[in-house]
């Protein structure tokens, strides 16, 4: 297995990289990715960004905000914060399945002391409770990547001010604020790690997930980006990751809200409803998922907003492609009952 370190610390070009080697074919899967970044926050695929960050704080203090193509929830990024990604075959990856995927970075943790660390909930790395890292899934084509962070060293004052977590995420987990929730892995590691910065820990646990004594020896297996690669990946990020459509979109006026966290995750549909019709449909929130959402809105619009039309109109749709690990009985409920 190859492995790229990415030598920017940049996030929108971070991610333009992960997606360009996942379809460029340079790249046999699987492979994996490492990058450190300056302070930024990543908004899921699905996520409404103005509602999921505090602009003024982020402004204020120079944060990059931007939106990566996988579900899930927004996640804080700075130096102190170790990514990784997965670049693995679809067909030999079950979507939505973490836990196998990210299985050789928790034993790499192991090894360096934090034997506590496990895969909880639908996509978390927790230690006594508490999360460090967060992942991510996409699947396009015949390629699925996974990414995930790994919080060594991050300013956890950041992430509480950065962020808006919703009310009723807070409450489902029983715990009163963002700060109680995460930790960094260092202080778990054993005392030689400890010393580390994010950059030591990066290649420390290259290491142990290659299985090697030095990094000399797993540079052998290492990717060097070269001059057409990184023009392609300048193209993306200036198409996607950079372009404020993109990142933020247009947050549509609404006249009907619905909301529901469900175990798989948050659904937030808004629809705009003019002569008893809906001529707007957004649904936003950090669920997995296989499909583009987009089908299923566009599939409402123009429906009358009663219970029949909608029922109708989602008649055809394999729910579970687009909402990964939520009912959809409970899926077609909350888009199609009348509030």
């Amino acid at each position: 297995m190859q492995y790229v370190v990415m030598p920017s610390d940049d996030i929108r070009t971070n991610l333009a990289t992960e997606q360009y080697l996942m379809k460029s074919g340079k790249l046999e899967a699987p492979f994996m990715l490492f990058y450190i970044e300056r302070p930024c926050i990543i908004v899921g695929r699905n996520q409404n960004t103005l509602e999921e960050i505090d602009q003024k704080y982020c402004e204020e203090h120079q944060i990059t905000i931007t939106r990566r193509l996988s579900g899930g929830g927004a996640m804080y990024q700075d130096l102190g914060n170790l990514c990784f990604s997965f670049v693995v075959s679809a067909k030999d990856q079950k979507f939505g399945d973490f836990k196998t995927l990210v299985n050789p970075v928790v034993k790499a943790l192991h090894a360096m002391g934090a034997t506590g660390a496990k895969v909880t909930g639908r996509n978390d790395i927790v230690i006594e409770g508490k999360k460090f890292s967060g992942n991510a899934m996409y699947t396009k084509g015949d390629k699925t990547f996974s990414h995930g962070t790994l919080m060594f060293d991050v300013d956890t004052e950041a992430v509480t001010n950065a962020l808006k977590v919703p009310k009723d995420k807070i409450e489902s987990k029983g715990i009163k604020s963002v700060r109680s929730r995460v930790t960094n892995i260092k202080p778990y590691l054993a005392p030689k790690y400890q010393e580390l910065d994010t950059y030591a820990f990066r290649d420390e646990l290259i290491k142990h997930i290659w299985g090697v004594a030095s990094l000399k020896e797993a540079q052998a297996f290492e990717y060097h980006l070269d001059e057409a690669d990184q023009a392609a990946i300048k193209q993306l990020e200036q198409e996607l990751y950079k372009n404020w459509d993109w990142v933020y979109g247009r947050s549509p006026k609404f006249t009907v809200q619905k909301r529901k966290r469900f175990t798989g995750g948050t659904l937030d549909a808004r629809y705009f409803i003019e002569h008893g019709k809906i001529t707007f449909c957004k649904i936003y929130g950090d669920f997995f998922g296989k499909g583009d959402v987009s089908d299923v809105e566009q599939a409402l619009v123009g429906c009358k907003y009663t219970p029949k039309a909608l029922q109708a109109a989602l008649a055809t749709f394999d729910l579970e492609h687009y909402f990964a690990g939520i009912d959809q009985k409970q899926v077609r409920e909350l888009l199609t009952v009348q509030t």
